[in-house]
């Protein structure tokens, strides 16, 4: 299921005339790899590569042609991948998981049709930067939950619920989610949360107080805890 939040089996695809398109992420890596040849044989102005590889993602996006956009993004916990359905943000990754290797599994689980644009993400990036400044406690983007199911959706779905500043244990969050037995599950949820710091799993710890596990590492969850208590 595929929602908004105000809060801070694989099947055979029928052939159409979208999948005979250029996939427009693959035309703009083989724009990357040439830009340099280009510029030099064709004696282009500085910056004018940059402005070709605009125009193509912007040609692309007008045409329809890519399913997932992305962006990357500078932040306190290391630069971070975000990637947006037309539904919503669909996944926040970390340096750590390799944004290529995080690409190749949109590509897989949603849609070979992906495209660097950024400025499809510019309200998360600019929510993002409000909350690692200590200015913004929940976000309100719509949330594309398509890369999880069952059990770790209902998890993921219930975590914008902790409130800024607080925590609550993986026995607590079963019990909200109905399921008081399902403790490690949730701790599963919350390790392959595909939306980590918009959807706060580092909120949850485990019942003697220590951090647990965490998607961008500890150090990465010590630093968003820091951040919210000292808020």
């Amino acid at each position: 299921m595929r929602e908004s939040t105000a809060l801070g089996d694989s099947t055979e695809t029928p052939t159409d005339t979208r999948t005979e398109a250029t996939d427009p992420h693959d035309a703009a890596d083989r724009f990357d790899r040439t830009g340099a040849e280009i510029q030099q044989v064709f004696s282009l102005e500085p910056g004018a590569v940059d402005d070709l590889r605009t125009r193509l993602a912007q040609t692309a996006e007008a045409r329809d042609l890519a399913d997932v956009a992305y962006r990357t993004l500078d932040s306190p916990v290391g630069p971070l991948l975000l990637a947006a359905t037309p539904l919503g943000l669909v996944r926040v990754a970390f340096a750590r998981e390799d944004f290529d290797t995080v690409l190749q599994t949109l590509a897989k689980k949603i849609s070979p049709r992906i495209l660097e644009a950024p400025d499809r993400l510019d309200t998360v990036a600019a929510q993002l930067a409000e909350y690692f400044a200590g200015t913004r406690r929940a976000f309100d983007v719509p949330l594309d939950y398509a890369l999880s199911t069952g059990f770790r959706q209902t998890v993921q779905h219930y975590l914008p619920h902790i409130a800024y500043g607080h925590t609550q244990t993986y026995k607590e969050v079963a019990a909200h989610v109905g399921n008081p037995a399902a403790v490690r599950a949730v701790g599963t949820a919350c390790a392959t949360n595909p939306l980590p710091v918009v959807v706060p799993c580092h909120r949850v710890l485990r019942t003697d107080g220590g951090l647990g596990g965490y998607l961008g590492g500890l150090e990465a969850k010590t630093t968003l805890l820091t951040l919210e208590q000292a808020a």
